[in-house]
């Protein structure tokens, strides 16, 4: 398993058990969740990854993570993969936090550490996108070194190419 850490987070990559009590909506043995978890996103993530371990095998470490406050344990949101790079190097990212852990800085550690993950594993682009109305996550992803490429009447497309310094702000 590969799990990643952050001064304040524990991104803990999701196994085919905890997709199963996510996509429930009922924590497993030992588990807490921050009231609010898992969203309807992380329970979309959760049905993705088992899909993909169904059709092609585990995408580990491509899949889904928890994002946990070290100090407590409580999962707070998710973020990962849709999927492993495609042939270009590309992935495609998404993330979401509880509303009680919005507006601390969680969001921007937890992508920047996935971010240098990614490039870490060779992955050349990194595609995410956000609602227009959304200015909380547009921020994330702008802070984070991701730059706004395309705009239709429903979503912000962003994506960041390794000639720039991932992480960085």
């Amino acid at each position: 398993m590969t799990d990643l850490e952050t001064p304040r987070l524990l991104l803990r990559l999701l196994s085919a058990s905890d997709a199963l009590h996510v996509m429930a909506g009922k924590p497993g043995d030992g588990a807490r969740w921050a009231p609010g978890y898992p969203s309807p996103g992380e329970m979309a993530a959760a049905e993705r990854f088992l899909g993909a371990c169904a059709t092609t095998g585990d995408p580990s470490p491509f899949g889904s993570y928890e994002i946990c406050r070290r100090e407590d344990g409580v999962v707070i949101g998710g973020l990962g993969f849709h999927g492993a790079p495609d042939e270009n190097g590309h992935v495609t990212i998404g993330y979401g936090l509880v509303p009680s852990a919005q507006g601390m800085g969680y969001a921007s550690e937890a992508l920047r550490a996935l971010l240098l993950f990614a490039r870490d594993q060779g992955v050349s682009c990194v595609h995410g996108d956000t609602d227009l109305d959304n200015l909380a996550s547009q921020h994330v992803m702008t802070a984070i070194g991701m730059r706004l490429v395309k705009e239709d009447a429903q979503l912000k497309h962003y994506r960041i190419d390794w000639g720039q310094r991932a992480g960085e702000q």
